[in-house]
């Protein structure tokens, strides 16, 4: 099983399915939201990021650091201060999820409806 969002198998046919690898939890897209007005600080994004478990959101933001789509930063400060930011290639990400959003906006009812309507034809 592959612990990190990129695939590391360089045989895949599909790029595709490694992109969406990356931004497929719920909650990477939800700290990308959080993290596109600025830097936030951990108990900020805890705080935040509604539902998430301080093991989801350090496991998260340890996986985007690590794709290179987060930035963390320690100040030495007593306790230490931890900052996250976007990096620029985190950054591109943002117009991407962007336009997910304005779909999620417009359409996600229509969604709904065609929920209730298979399941009231289909029992």
């Amino acid at each position: 099983m592959n612990s990190g969002f990129l695939s590391e198998d360089k045989e895949s046919p599909c790029h595709y399915r490694r992109a969406l690898e990356v931004v497929s939890s719920k909650w990477t897209v939800l700290v990308f939201y959080e993290l596109e007005s600025g830097k936030k600080r951990y108990s900020d994004l805890k705080r935040q990021v509604e539902g998430v478990t301080q093991k989801m959101l350090t496991q998260t933001l340890r996986q985007l650091e690590r794709d290179g789509l987060v930035n963390r930063h320690v100040y030495p400060t007593v306790p230490p201060t931890v900052e996250y930011s976007l990096t620029p290639l985190g950054e591109t990400l943002m117009e991407p999820m962007r336009i997910l959003h304005q779909w999620t906006d417009s359409y996600y009812d229509s969604v709904l409806q065609a929920r209730k309507a298979f399941d009231r034809d289909n029992t």
